[in-house]
């Protein structure tokens, strides 16, 4: 028999179906025995009501254990006492398909890491899928963004030959006879698609960062969301390029998820109003310090407690959840990032807080090969044609228009977006410094 969604059961009232997945609860009494069946959609009660001797089937039942895999097929019975949706099913034969060992190693009180060691049977919980249900509509809705202002979608290489950037916190593996590195960014070769002609740039894919961080929004090995623009007028168009694809993804998982969200983690999907606020660095740290941050006045950077307490004057200001903090230092941004025409102390670039998390850093890039030289030697970077650089400055030698872009934590948008603890929940096989199982 066809497969019936428990989520389809409503229209399915007096038939006869087959539903597959695995036994939730079981209450199994004396006279009426009654199985919580779960799969992807729902949970439905099976109740069946024990007869004498030669009850094949309420011996079977007797025997389940809880997470077994099933298939159950009976009729489908409205009756208004039953709390999982006003509707049981009234079973005519149970398959155990795959018995579970009784005595599971987690349950609802079991701490973080070892659910981490058994992410699949944590998996089964209906509120840690849903993060995997609105992560494929953020994506979905950020590709739809991104085809419609013309992006074209890319794949760029994780391994390298030389380490991105800085060549700070890179992973070293083994290459036949040399030496390659895990990318910790698309940067490079975002760019050098732009200066091939690409005009907007998209990708969904890894990265790689070998920092040793134990918080709660750091991993390893992460999925960035990157987005090169050619033929830019200023950062400002970058800015208005994220907060319209953020809006948007905000949009549907609200549409598609806001319900589930608010019941299982309790977080209400706020859309925000665009444009999002705007604030520069040095107003950002004005307000800061008014407010007791950085009383030594040492600090040209933002740390954790300043996004943090940034955030929430913005929202107590404004009512927005979200806010850009532009014109960094140039002190504290990469040597490829555009240095403002009125100060060259200060970049074209930004960081977008979400409530007090930074979730994307971005700016225009330096597209002038001359000053993009000075710049990298001004930070101590070998711009010579056989170093590190060389392959990545040959893309600014034949004219590369005016660019930039951003690169975005998908994992931290969930985890902001769900009201998740920590980063951990929100993807799906986490990698820290002191985890690569399962």
């Amino acid at each position: 028999m066809v497969r019936v969604l428990v989520g389809e059961l409503p229209a399915a009232v007096g038939r006869t179906v087959t539903v597959k997945g695995w036994v939730n609860t079981l209450r199994l009494q004396s006279k009426v025995q009654f199985v919580v069946v779960r799969d992807h959609t729902g949970m439905v009660q099976v109740t069946h009501r024990r007869g004498g001797e030669g009850d094949a089937l309420g011996e079977l039942l007797q025997g389940l254990t809880v997470e077994s895999a099933v298939v159950v097929t009976g009729r489908v019975v409205a009756n208004p006492v039953v709390k999982l949706g006003g509707l049981e099913i009234v079973p005519e034969r149970v398959e155990v398909v795959s018995a579970a060992e009784p005595g599971l190693p987690i349950g609802p009180e079991t701490g973080p890491e070892q659910r981490l060691n058994w992410r699949f049977l944590d998996l089964r919980r209906p509120e840690r899928r849903l993060v995997f249900e609105v992560q494929t509509t953020v994506e979905q809705a950020m590709r739809e963004v991104a085809a419609e202002q013309g992006c074209t979608e890319l794949h760029t290489p994780k391994l390298m030959g030389t380490a991105s950037e800085s060549g700070a916190e890179v992973f070293e593996v083994g290459y036949f006879e040399r030496k390659a590195y895990l990318a910790q960014s698309p940067q490079f070769y975002k760019q050098m698609a732009i200066a091939g002609g690409i005009d907007r740039v998209f990708e969904i894919g890894p990265v790689f960062r070998a920092e040793p961080s134990f918080t709660s929004r750091h991993a390893t090995e992460f999925t960035g969301v990157d987005v090169e623009l050619a033929w830019i007028d200023g950062v400002e168009d970058v800015m208005s390029f994220e907060e319209r694809m953020l809006r948007r993804a905000l949009e549907l998982v609200a549409e598609r998820h806001g319900e589930q969200i608010e019941r299982h983690w309790g977080v209400r999907v706020v859309v925000p109003e665009l444009p999002f606020p705007r604030l520069t660095m040095a107003e950002a740290v004005k307000r800061l310090r008014d407010a007791g941050w950085d009383p030594e006045g040492v600090r040209e950077d933002l740390d954790p407690e300043g996004e943090r307490l940034l955030s929430a004057l913005v929202e107590r200001e404004t009512g927005h959840e979200f806010v850009f903090v532009t014109g960094f230092p140039a002190s504290v941004r990469p040597f490829y990032h555009l240095r403002s025409a009125g100060d060259p102390a200060v970049t074209e670039s930004f960081d977008l807080l979400w409530k007090g998390v930074e979730i994307t850093t971005g700016a225009q890039r330096e597209h002038r090969y001359g000053r993009l030289v000075a710049q990298a030697r001004e930070k101590g970077m070998d711009a010579g044609p056989e170093g590190p650089l060389g392959r990545y400055l040959d893309c600014f030698r034949y004219g590369m228009p005016p660019h930039g872009g951003f690169g975005l934590g998908l994992g931290r948008v969930l985890m902001l977006a769900l009201g998740l603890p920590s980063i951990r929940d929100a993807v799906f096989l986490f990698r820290g410094p002191n985890r690569l199982e399962p």
